[in-house]
């Protein structure tokens, strides 16, 4: 397996002495002041599909994602609103992840905040001192850029495009202005820890090296296995842990590298100056989460993405090809009617649609094409299906590992289950088709109700009544029940 370093800007074997080795993959999180957006779902997602594709194949991986409760965004909110820090940042990150948990992405292991490490933040401060690679003065402690030789190696900046593109603070103690704050001094500001050089807060870029160092040393290693992120923490937040990170350590902090391009809206970077800024909570009333899942995993993860609503529902209707052909194999796999035939021919053409499959995630996590391979199975596969004799062998074995292979991107079969609470508008479908009373279609459950209901339209669509047929099915649309036609008859599932 093979992933591209965004330090070495090539790609690289993972490299981990086998499957039994934990893989550490620490993902930078969010800063939660403000509603979670798509480009932090893009990220998330695409972290998610390298997670899930690592467990398949045997790995296991301990998967950190930093809380950024500490921040300037966030002391500033706070000193807008009234609002208090901790309860704020607990509330918009725990609804970050409930957003999150709609799109089907599994929460990371563990999600440390800076206000529970500031003793590790210490600690790592002394250590880059003692090492001669900070100065403090009387507004903080300052990194000093100059001693670490490999400074600008991840952006590729050189020196002198690093102090022409630095953002000079009002602050005349620094000795440069491409020096970073590794301890910001404070004087009774809203949030603050008491320290060797006073009251004061971590600058944005230590916390992570103190961190992922700490999680490096509970799994018995110095070095983070991957790193990631989206690019535009390449620089300056990348940069400067690996500087301040081997500058305590002398050691390499991160094996591999890994960034997600930008999401764009338009072509435009989401600002809410220009109103093109998309919350989670507004795709999601706009969209299934399959859609949103596949038109990440329709892009390669270190490609930029525009967002384009039509495709997002393009990219849903190909998430509902590959479910389909699911159910489709399992029918066909099953159907009495159909008679069993080995057909070697079907066998290695599909057997070789999965190796390509895996081919090409192991060529840094390769999702466009990986999924080009599986819309190729379903071709093959649907029309196989539709004969009289089919390898119910294969067919069987094709379902099984398409099904884990969907999983991968967070593509979920969704469930008849869970629709109890829609029973009353099904009571009164069925009254209006059935003329059945209310009162004895009152003791059947809500999945029984359906099932009536398909009956109706099944004898409507036998009767060529297509105009109440299609009234039905728009009737059970309207509260997220989909029907599928199928030469085996009537599927539905609810969303």
């Amino acid at each position: 397996m093979e992933i591209y370093n965004s330090l070495s800007r090539k790609p690289e074997s993972l490299g981990t002495g086998g499957t039994k080795e934990p893989i550490l993959m620490y993902v930078c999180g969010l800063t939660p002041y403000d509603q979670t957006h798509i480009g932090h779902a893009r990220t998330c997602a695409a972290f998610d599909v390298v997670k899930r594709y690592l467990r398949l194949r045997g790995y296991s991986v301990f998967h950190v994602q930093n809380i950024t409760d500490v921040d300037d965004k966030i002391i500033n909110r706070c000193k807008q609103t009234g609002a208090d820090p901790k309860k704020l940042t607990t509330e918009i990150h725990e609804d970050a992840l409930r957003l999150f948990d709609k799109l089907f992405i599994i929460r990371a292991d563990d999600y440390p905040k800076v206000t529970e490490h500031i003793p590790e933040i210490i600690t790592i401060i002394k250590q880059i001192i003692e090492r001669g690679y900070a100065y403090e003065t009387k507004t903080g402690i300052y990194f000093d850029v100059s001693k670490f030789k490999g400074y600008g190696a991840l952006s590729g900046q050189k020196m002198n495009e690093i102090l022409a593109g630095t953002r000079k603070e009002v602050d005349e103690t620094k000795d440069d202005p491409a020096d970073f704050a590794l301890w910001k001094k404070t004087k009774g500001d809203l949030i603050e820890f008491d320290s060797p050089w006073g009251k004061g807060r971590p600058g944005w870029h230590i916390e992570c090296s103190a961190m992922g160092l700490k999680y490096a040393r509970g799994k018995g290693k110095t070095t983070l296995d991957i790193h990631g992120g989206a690019r535009d923490l390449i620089f300056p937040h990348h940069e400067n842990e690996i500087a301040q990170s081997e500058a305590a350590t002398g050691k390499k902090f991160a094996r591999v590298w890994m960034h997600t391009g930008f999401l764009t809206v338009e072509g435009e970077k989401m600002s809410k100056s220009l109103g093109n800024f998309i919350t989670m909570e507004t795709a999601l009333n706009m969209f299934e989460p399959n859609a949103l899942r596949m038109f990440f995993a329709m892009t390669h993860y270190r490609s930029p993405i525009d967002y384009n609503e039509d495709a997002i529902r393009a990219a849903g209707e190909s998430a509902e090809r590959l479910l389909t052909a699911n159910g489709l194999m399992a029918e066909s796999e099953k159907d009495s009617e159909k008679k069993n035939k080995k057909d070697p021919e079907f066998r290695k053409e599909t057997d070789k649609l999965f190796e390509e499959f895996h081919k090409h995630m192991e060529n840094d996590f390769d999702t466009p094409n990986a999924l080009a391979a599986l819309f190729n199975l379903v071709r093959i596969t649907n029309s196989h299906c539709n004969k009289g004799e089919v390898d119910k062998v294969q067919l069987k074995k094709l379902g099984k590992e398409l099904a884990t292979n969907i999983s991968i991107f967070g593509i979920v079969e969704k469930t008849a289950g869970g629709i109890e609470n829609k029973k009353d508008v099904l009571i009164g479908i069925a009254i209006e088709y059935s003329k059945q009373g209310k009162e004895k279609l009152s003791g059947k459950t809500a999945e029984q109700l359906v099932e009536l209901i398909l009956e109706i339209r099944d004898d409507a669509r036998k009767g060529k009544q297509f105009a109440v047929s299609d009234e039905i099915r728009k009737n059970l649309a309207d509260i997220g029940i989909i029907l599928e036609d199928s030469a085996k008859g009537q599927r539905w599932k609810s969303i």
